[in-house]
């Protein structure tokens, strides 16, 4: 029987993936077969020249079962991709909240869903919180109201659920956890749990707020989803996240911290902080007689933002003088927004919405689009405590020129990037500051 030669056995153990962007463009990789989700993220970010900011993801979506997830960075890309139908695909996109339950651990576990909080009068620090799931011999357990719905019917019945580490398990007789009326529903191990992206209507849903458990292994059949249906965002955040760690355990823990020990060591597909054409770039000080690099990154941040007051200040003298370029500077300042990775143009609020429920609901996440009503006027749409809210922001002039305002005019600015700018760095009318772009990368 003939020997494999070297050049054989590369061949086999490559596997062509394609990976699709929020814009409809699709980019076809070949990736080692031992290549995780992780690798593959970073392969994209550094093929696309994007901000390695580490919150990129691979998301695994299903458009004819109406069911997306994120992969944990960890899972072998091949070996998911065998499990997934033929319309099924792969996304790539910004998950803000992938590892969000390790930074605000008590945003997500609400005391009286965890029955350990329940035994400690809810004094529990949020280190020790993570600590009981994430180490294998406690015995961490979420509970509380769930609809089912009902295997080959449209109803759903509300049912008291249990997830411990051995599955999902469901009461027979009302709130009770006695094993003889405990049924379990699924199992951890050999499944994954999925958002339902397809609206309440289509499966006759009680709330908005659905999600699934499908079997690994299970290609297109719906008879084996386990359909389930929370309360409120969350709670449905709650059981999603518990299932996630309860399965994985210290290995997210591991994932989270990959990044941070990435800082010392140069990953295969490392990508630049910023994009190729800026890796080169420094701050400097030019106020001495030589030219000094600023080491210092707060230091570095704030002679950036100063510049970038005095290029405004400059741009208004001209505007008063008049200028013959035919980038004049009001112009420039009704447009200059359009580069911004924050900003959408003319989407629909629903759209806007989406965005943002779709990379996760964290405090901060923003985007700029045109209004629908308005069409002088722009709209943030910003996120805060699981919910989305949109401002107006409208044009006002003064002496001539055009500012932008959120706030009536008691708050002026020149254009939407120092509109930005400036709430990013103070809450001032909003809620909460604006700390995460939603970005739409094109591959």
């Amino acid at each position: 029987m003939p020997s494999c030669s070297p050049d054989c056995c590369l061949l086999q153990a490559v596997e062509i993936v394609k990976v699709w962007s929020e814009d409809g463009a699709g980019k076809v990789v070949e990736i080692p077969v031992d290549m995780t989700a992780r690798d593959v993220c970073q392969l994209l970010v550094y093929k696309s020249h994007c901000l390695d900011d580490n919150a990129w993801a691979l998301v695994e979506h299903h458009p004819i079962l109406g069911l997306e997830r994120c992969l944990e960075d960890h899972e072998l890309v091949v070996q998911v991709q065998a499990s997934m139908s033929s319309e099924s695909k792969f996304l790539f996109r910004k998950n803000y909240a992938k590892y969000e339950f390790f930074r605000n651990p008590l945003n997500f576990f609400p005391e009286q869903m965890v029955a350990w909080c329940q035994e400690s009068d809810g004094s529990i620090p949020p280190s020790q919180l993570l600590q009981n799931f994430l180490n294998p011999s406690s015995c961490p357990e979420i509970q509380g109201y769930l609809y089912v719905k009902e295997p080959g019917r449209k109803s759903w019945k509300k049912l008291y659920m249990f997830l411990r580490r051995s599955g999902l398990y469901y009461s027979t007789k009302g709130t009770s956890k006695e094993p003889r009326h405990l049924q379990l529903l699924s199992d951890l191990e050999d499944s994954n749990i999925f958002t339902i992206i397809t609206g309440r209507k289509l499966h006759n849903a009680p709330t908005d707020y659905q999600f699934c458990i499908r079997p690994s292994k299970v290609r297109s059949d719906c008879k084996e989803l386990k359909m389930l249906c929370a309360e409120d965002e969350q709670s449905r955040t709650c059981w999603m996240t518990a299932f996630r760690l309860l399965k994985y355990g210290i290995v997210l823990y591991q994932n989270y911290n990959v990044p941070q020990q990435r800082k010392s060591a140069v990953s295969p597909f490392s990508a630049p902080v910023r994009s190729v054409s800026e890796n080169s770039l420094v701050a400097m000080d030019f106020s001495g007689r030589t030219g000094r690099v600023i080491d210092n990154p707060v230091e570095a941040q704030s002679a950036a933002l100063e510049e970038g007051q005095t290029w405004r200040k400059r741009s208004q003298r001209m505007n008063v003088l008049g200028s013959p370029s035919p980038l004049h500077p009001s112009s420039l300042s009704t447009v200059i927004h359009r580069t911004q990775v924050w900003f959408h143009g003319r989407i629909m609020r629903e759209e806007a919405h989406k965005m943002i429920m779709q990379q996760g609901q964290v405090d901060g996440l923003f985007l700029l689009r045109d209004s629908q009503s308005n069409p002088k006027a722009f709209v943030l749409t910003l996120c805060h405590h699981q919910k989305i809210k949109h401002f107006q922001i409208l044009p006002c002039e003064e002496d001539g020129q055009v500012f932008f305002s959120l706030d009536d005019g008691a708050t002026k600015f020149t254009d939407l990037i120092h509109l930005v700018e400036f709430y990013q760095l103070n809450r001032g009318v909003l809620p909460c500051k604006l700390k995460h772009p939603c970005t739409a990368v094109a591959l």
